[in-house]
């Protein structure tokens, strides 16, 4: 029988949520109008939660996304790619010859065009992500997915990497989006073009290259040797049809680091970058390299048991997250990549079977959960900008760094077999609509994902009598 402290902490940390999920449930109430209703709370809470990120912003101008396209229009025009340098800035175009390929259409729009072409394909490419993971959980529930997913990606909006992806016009959610489908579809499914996603990411962008050494970690090898020569590949054909931007690229532009920005900024948000703040002028390479080896060990020992399992959502996130870490520059709109975790923690913490004998463990992945989160979407690592003068400071200047860290430990890895069609199973009632008590643990009342379930028993009735199973994860 678990402890009262745990018990509290859980009736505590869920009682603003059961109330809201009440009143929500009050105003929904049931026959036709249920749907509208959903529509204007669903907007609703978009509108709270796009000005609450709107208060934390700070306007970015589409910068990255100008670099873009502004050297895009100037090597069409006859110039070369890596020459461009923005205006007011000493930032060019830092991505590879295949990456800039990719990108010529921009020379075919204008830029207020572009801008709304960026946040746009953006937001598809959010909703997609949010959608792979929180669809299972719905239909398993018996919940609208739609209305679910909506919630999730309000919450999304709030998030700083997302909004500063979205105010810079940055291309990182697109890889996401890339790699996921990649992990989560193709190779689940053992496709013949498994591992095409990620090798196309690791050549429009480096940093994926590690979801290649991934495949190797967990014995994919037909899926690593298909990334592998897909990255090659395509790079081979941007070399191919633009020789001189490849060679500038492969022999100067990698390794210039001055293009892309100081390492002790306030946005590099990985270990170089916390680091970097120990010493400006001076950072120790040795630390730095410990520290990238010391969390590729753990993240090793981590994905193993992936092998045996088939958790690839947990796999897309770990492997998310050491990227962040183990780049050189990671900057906070690059963190995009932990997205996977924190959506894959609210599978689990809404994941009875796996954890109901053990409340204790459930109270701590909601705290994490909660704590990334806020963390997160807090922008807190900008208020030390320029100021990491004492150990205090530094500390909280590296506060992205440190969750990271806290969720490459704490993210759970499944230890059974993960079948394609996992999911959580679906609580039906005798009739549509009818409720039926909800279940609890032996030795302790219901928690809080019980209370919600109970609180949004009556969304099946939009949803009939169809039968439901988890889908692929």
């Amino acid at each position: 029988m678990p402890e009262p402290a745990p018990r509290d902490i859980r009736a505590w940390s869920g009682a603003g949520l059961i109330g809201w999920l009440s009143a929500l449930r009050s105003a929904a109430g049931t026959g036709p109008r249920r749907t509208s209703h959903r529509v204007l709370e669903l907007t609703a809470f978009v509108l709270v939660a796009a000005g609450i990120s709107f208060a934390l912003a700070a306007w970015r101008n589409f910068f990255d996304l100008r670099v873009y396209w502004g050297a895009i229009h100037y090597w069409v025009g006859g110039g070369s790619i890596y020459d461009f340098v923005s205006p007011d800035s000493t930032y060019g175009f830092t991505y590879t010859p295949f990456a800039a390929l990719v990108m010529l259409p921009l020379a075919l729009v204008n830029w207020p065009l572009t801008v709304i072409a960026s946040c746009l394909a953006i937001g598809v490419v959010t909703v997609m992500v949010v959608y792979w993971f929180v669809d299972p959980i719905a239909r398993g529930y018996g919940w609208t997915p739609w209305y679910a997913v909506g919630v999730v990606c309000a919450c999304a909006i709030v998030f700083d990497p997302l909004r500063e992806t979205f105010l810079f016009g940055q291309v990182n959610m697109y890889l996401v989006a890339m790699v996921g489908f990649d992990l989560l579809f193709l190779i689940r499914r053992d496709s013949r073009f498994a591992g095409v996603g990620i090798g196309l990411a690791t050549a429009f962008k480096l940093t994926p290259g590690v979801f290649v050494l991934y495949l190797l970690v967990t014995k994919r090898w037909r899926a690593a040797l298909t990334a592998s020569s897909a990255a090659v590949g395509v790079s081979l054909v941007g070399a191919a049809l633009a020789p001189d931007a490849s060679r500038v690229f492969w022999t100067d532009a990698l390794w210039n680091t001055d293009r892309v920005g100081e390492l002790d900024y306030i946005s590099n948000q990985s270990l170089n970058g916390a680091v970097a703040r120990l010493s400006p002028h001076n950072p120790s390479i040795v630390l730095w390299a410990v520290a990238v080896v010391a969390v590729l060990v753990v993240w090793a020992l981590r994905v193993r048991r992936i092998a045996a399992s088939g958790d690839d959502r947990a796999g897309f996130a770990l492997t998310g997250i050491v990227t962040c870490l183990v780049s050189p520059i990671t900057w906070v709109h690059h963190m995009v990549w932990v997205m996977p975790a924190l959506l894959l923690l609210l599978d689990r913490v809404l994941d009875r079977s796996a954890s109901a004998a053990a409340p204790r463990r459930r109270a701590w992945l909601w705290s994490l959960l909660l704590v990334c989160f806020v963390v997160f979407s807090s922008r807190v690592v900008w208020a030390f900008d320029d100021a990491w003068t004492n150990p205090l400071v530094w500390f909280a200047s590296n506060a992205y760094v440190w969750v990271s860290l806290a969720l490459l430990f704490g993210v759970p890895v499944a230890t059974v077999p993960v079948s394609v069609a996992a999911g959580p199973q679906p609580v039906r009632p005798a009739t549509p609509g009818a409720a039926q008590p909800v279940p609890a643990v032996a030795g302790h009342a219901p928690d809080l994902d019980h209370a919600m379930v109970s609180l949004l028993r009556d969304e099946r009735v939009s949803i009939g009598s169809e039968s439901r199973s988890g889908p692929a994860d």
